[in-house]
């Protein structure tokens, strides 16, 4: 599928439905490939095989489940969770994308976050690859789900269904977000919003052509892993190539050699992704790696760090890369995945912002030629995408003016129908008007979005509103700290006073060097916040990342309040109430 002989006209996103795309893509010769984590082949599925096994599935499916049941599908990188997904769109179900027992938020609560979500959905039947056989152990005895290995549902055979009509107003898959497990809450997507979603990012914000080519390792069960990377694709008629997350986090260079290799022009990561390779450049031999047909290095899922970015732009220039080829952007499964986009014809454009100014008022006030205070850094994440709208609002429900930070509501067709079976739920995320409450917090400047963190993260200090983040990067500074290993929150004792707590995962240290981490950090937080913090040196993998990868500060604070760090219990004081991710 490298190099297409049968070439098709290029439509982008020109489809009501997503059937209708993959009906169209599966007239050409290209389609998706997989890789494994030192760069072979493994398998291959075309549009044309892929709707071929997608429909034949669908007849199967349709045949044993009624039109809208919901339907969970482990979310393997591989051609059977993918044949499974577009087997329910031609169903007429709505497909369920999980997370793996094992992914990089780990596995020890897997079992009762898969349960929670199988409940919440009110899944009927739930699929996994084979060697995930034991998720099924605790359903064994329940007959309100149908559970098989993705190779059993291959094999099904009987009377087909036949297909029905799908509407561009039919639901077209229910996403469970990354930070929703504690208290699932799935968005119901409609295909008229994944479709609007995805004209919006192939047309506006990526501009795609007919010679792009897509490369990932994002996880398919994420909004930016799943639409950006296996649906706009397809709706476009682009050929993809994957690498598992799992073989990414082992090997991020083979990531990059596969843009190298096939050619690819478009791939995206969290910042964290970046940062990776970044720091893998200076012991590897990269003399063979051209990264020059890199048009679009798309940034989305965290926050964006210019460092990082800067970093990544200089460890491989030698090998191609431009800077220019950065592309922020800002979006959340609530409405499909994107909402606006950085321009792509500049390299990303950084606000430098007074930091003393930003944490006494929450104004963003652009920092002065010789600060001496103190800068804080925001990468600008564009504009909306046609068709939609971000207004920044104070917690009065006042509309902002520019450069003042508030709560970044968006409203357009990309807009989640809300979640399933919770009318509460979506009363609160949705208003009356269709503006959706995203609960990220930033600002406009210029009209420009920058995102300055989740409103549940920001720590009410003394009437200050203080960014975790800005604690956590000042720590990793210090040489004895890795990146992603500092988390910073808030907890309130028994009198009400609050204090501020960071946990740095420093592994195994001598009672001397714990001392010293504890008193650089200290100091470290001192400096940039001007206030005073409990520092925690706890084990190695004290951190808790969500299924998509990234920090999960309530959940380090819910194991700290827990007494789970051997080095600090929490003080006797703390009062044990925590707010779960």
């Amino acid at each position: 599928m490298n190099n297409s002989t049968n070439r098709i006209d290029f439509r982008p996103a020109e489809f009501g439905v997503l059937t209708e795309g993959l009906d169209y893509a599966a007239q050409g010769d290209s389609g998706y490939s997989f890789y494994d984590g030192r760069g072979n082949l493994v398998s291959e599925l075309p549009y044309s095989e892929l709707r071929k096994r997608a429909r034949a599935m669908a007849a199967q499916l349709g045949a044993r489940f009624r039109r809208t049941e919901r339907i969970a599908l482990l979310a393997e990188t591989g051609p059977q969770f993918l044949t499974a997904f577009f087997a329910c769109q031609y169903a007429g179900l709505a497909p369920v994308p999980l997370p793996l027992p094992f992914n990089l938020g780990g596995a020890a609560n897997f079992e009762s976050q898969l349960a929670q979500m199988l409940d919440s959905a009110g899944a009927s039947a739930l699929f996994a690859p084979k060697e995930f056989g034991k998720v099924f152990e605790s359903y064994a005895n329940r007959d309100d789900i149908f559970t098989a290995t993705y190779d059993e549902l291959d094999a099904l055979q009987g009377p087909p269904a036949p297909l029905p009509e799908i509407t561009a107003d039919d639901i077209c898959y229910v996403q469970y977000s990354s930070g929703s497990t504690s208290a699932p809450k799935g968005v119901v997507s409609t295909h008229r919003n994944v479709v609007s979603n995805i004209a919006g990012i192939v047309r506006h914000g990526l501009k795609c052509g007919p010679d792009d080519r897509a490369v990932s390792w994002l996880p398919m069960y994420h909004d930016m892993g799943l639409v950006g990377f296996a649906m706009a694709p397809m709706m476009c008629q682009m050929p993809v190539s994957y690498l598992s997350t799992f073989d990414f986090v082992r090997r991020p260079l083979t990531w990059l050699r596969l843009m190298s290799e096939t050619g690819g022009t478009i791939s995206y990561s969290p910042t964290f992704g970046y940062d990776l390779c970044a720091r893998r450049a200076a012991a590897s031999d990269l003399n063979d790696l051209d990264l020059s047909s890199w048009r679009i290095a798309g940034i989305g899922g965290d926050m964006v760090r210019s460092e990082v970015l800067d970093r990544f732009a200089e460890a491989f220039e030698a090998n191609g890369f431009s800077a220019t080829a950065f592309m922020p952007s800002y979006g959340l499964a609530e409405s499909t995945v994107a909402v606006s986009f950085a321009d792509m014809s500049r390299a990303p454009a950084v606000d430098m912002i007074d930091l003393p100014r930003f944490i006494a008022t929450g104004e963003a006030a652009t920092a002065a030629a010789n600060a001496q205070g103190g800068v804080r850094r925001f990468v600008s994440c564009g504009h909306a995408m046609p068709g939609h709208s971000i207004e920044i609002r104070t917690p009065s429900g006042r509309r902002a003016e520019q450069r003042q930070v508030g709560h970044i509501f968006t409203r357009g067709p990309s807009v989640c129908r809300g979640y399933f079976g919770d009318p509460d739920a979506t009363a609160r995320l949705i208003d009356a008007e269709g503006w959706m409450d995203t609960g990220d917090m930033g600002y406009l400047a210029n009209d420009e979005l920058f995102v300055t963190g989740r409103s549940k993260d920001l720590i009410l200090y003394h009437g200050r509103n203080i960014w975790p983040q800005d604690i956590e990067w000042a720590v990793e500074k210090l040489p004895a700290v890795r990146p992603g290993s500092v988390a910073a929150f808030s907890i309130e004792d028994h009198e009400g006073d609050e204090r501020i707590v960071t946990v740095v995962a420093a592994g195994s240290r001598s009672d001397e060097e714990r001392e010293e981490l504890t008193q650089r950090a200290r100091a470290a937080v001192q400096a940039v916040v001007g206030v005073p913090a409990e520092v925690v040196v706890a084990p190695a993998k004290a951190m808790v990342l969500t299924s998509s990868g990234k920090l999960s500060r309530a959940k380090v604070k819910a194991r700290y309040l827990a007494g789970a760090f051997e080095t600090a219990a929490p003080p006797r004081s703390v009062a044990y109430a925590s707010s779960a991710e």
